[in-house]
């Protein structure tokens, strides 16, 4: 099957756009406490010295985890999608996180102060990001499309019921959904004619779709269990990953999301809260998102 790769995980190496300015000099970060009680704003600046970016990054890594436990203990992860501090703590993460894959120099001297947990967090990330951009093309703003994803709860229940009937693991599905439609929330149909969260094309899914609708998550989540089992997962998930998409800058940067996932389930809810960043023809754009 060729997957269609959209654009989320593909923008590491780009310029950062208008989203990631930086100051002249470093800011005082704020303590945790006061980073959970004032999210960051959507553009709010990231400061340049490798220290500060540091301190910034840790900062925000455990805000957001602690905004995402919040969440799972006081909201409901069934319905609708992340409160609004998760969602602009994970904005901002993610928005250091490009800001480093552009600039690899400062990149390694921000992650040798960075702890240890949220380092490896950074590490994996920024791994995926380089390896999907390595196979992307801009194209025109006008071709992205984009809608809700489903509630990260039914994912999560979705990913179990695959585990339950094909063996797939639930982090390797997560990452899988991430890559191809940043969970549901790309609705392109590739130029080999994929479709659906999971980005079958039609003929794959005649084979292992059971009947389904491509376009419906729970649907398509099953699908891919099926089809990656019937390509050798669990047991070799690295050659089933291939079979989905012959590629191995794909391989490796679905493997690098989904360890991140299994090591940590915060980096699911982390992962599904960020936003789509798309590389056109004019540069990158984050096309999802508060303050657009």
């Amino acid at each position: 099957m060729i997957a269609a790769l959209l654009a989320f995980g593909l923008t590491g190496c780009a310029d950062s756009g208008e989203s990631e300015h930086t100051s002249a000099s470093p800011a005082r970060e704020p303590h945790v406490e006061d980073a959970q009680r004032t999210p960051p704003a959507p553009n709010e600046s990231i400061p340049r010295s490798p220290a500060a970016v540091a301190e910034r990054l840790a900062a925000t890594h455990r805000a957001l985890d602690a905004a995402v436990g919040r969440w799972r203990k006081d909201g409901d992860i069934d319905r609708g999608g992340p409160p609004p501090d998760v969602t602009l703590y994970a904005l901002h993460e993610q928005r250091i996180h490009l800001l480093l894959a552009k600039r690899r120099r400062l990149a390694a001297r921000v992650l040798a102060r960075t702890p240890g947990r949220i380092a490896a967090h950074a590490r994996a990330t920024l791994t995926a990001q380089r390896e999907l951009s390595r196979l992307y093309v801009p194209v025109t703003r006008s071709h992205w499309r984009t809608g809700s994803a489903a509630p990260a709860g039914r994912l999560l229940g979705f990913y179990r019921e695959a585990r339950r009937r094909f063996g797939v693991q639930v982090h390797v599905l997560a990452a899988v959904n991430f890559v191809e439609s940043a969970f549901g929330r790309m609705r392109n149909t590739s130029t080999a004619g994929a479709q659906g969260p999971m980005q079958f094309i039609p003929s794959t899914w005649a084979s292992y779709g059971m009947g389904g609708n491509i376009r419906d998550p729970h649907d398509a989540i099953l699908a891919a269990a099926n089809y990656l089992r019937a390509s050798g997962a669990p047991r070799d998930v690295g050659r089933a990953l291939y079979a989905y998409n012959p590629s191995p800058q794909y391989v490796n940067a679905v493997l690098a999301y989904a360890d991140r996932i299994r090591r940590d389930r915060r980096s699911f809810f982390s992962y599904y809260s960020s936003q789509v960043y798309v590389r056109t023809t004019a540069g990158i754009r984050r096309i999802t998102g508060p303050g657009l």
